[in-house]
C-alpha cells in the first residue's frame, strides 16, 4: 500500500510540472547593499569615535599592539549634550589585561567629545568637526 501512495505522489509530482521547472527564480533587478542593512545609531556613534578611542587605548597600554588590536566596545553609559553644541559620550570598553588567559580582560570608561561642524551665526556657533578623548579611566 505504502508503495502505490509513494507511486502516486511522484507521478502527480510530475503531471504538476513541480520538477520540471524547478530553477532559481533570478532577482528582477539588484539592490544597492546599503538598502539591506540595519543600522543603529549606535553603531554610527561607534564608527566616529572608534579611531580616537584607539589612538587612546594604545596610549595608555603602552603601545601594545594586543591592546589596540584587542579592545571591544561593551556599552554606551552616558551622552549629554553641552551648550557648546557638542555631545559628550562615556562608554565602558573591555581590553586586554596583562595576563594572556581567557579571563584577562579589563573594563575602562572613557569618555569623548564629538563636536559637529556648526558655523551658523543663529545659534552661535563656529567650529569645525572634532572628536577628542576627555577622560580615560582604569577600572
Amino acid at each position: 500500500m505504502k508503495k502505490v501512495i509513494v507511486f502516486f505522489a511522484i507521478i502527480l509530482m510530475f503531471a504538476t510540472g513541480n520538477l520540471v521547472y524547478a530553477k532559481p527564480l533570478e532577482p528582477n533587478e539588484i539592490k544597492p547593499y546599503a538598502e539591506d542593512w540595519y543600522v543603529t545609531p549606535e553603531d554610527i556613534i561607534l564608527d566616529i569615535i572608534f579611531p580616537a578611542i584607539d589612538k587612546r587605548v594604545i596610549k595608555e597600554y603602552g603601545g601594545k599592539e594586543a591592546s589596540g588590536f584587542g579592545w571591544q566596545q561593551r556599552r554606551i553609559v552616558n551622552i549629554v549634550y553641552n551648550n557648546n553644541h557638542s555631545y559628550d559620550i562615556s562608554l565602558k570598553i573591555q581590553v586586554p589585561g596583562q595576563n594572556n588567559g581567557p579571563i584577562g580582560y579589563r573594563e575602562d570608561l572613557v569618555k569623548v567629545r564629538v563636536s559637529p561642524s556648526c558655523d551658523s551665526p543663529k545659534i552661535g556657533c563656529s567650529h569645525g568637526f572634532s572628536v577628542e578623548v576627555l577622560d580615560y579611566e582604569h577600572k
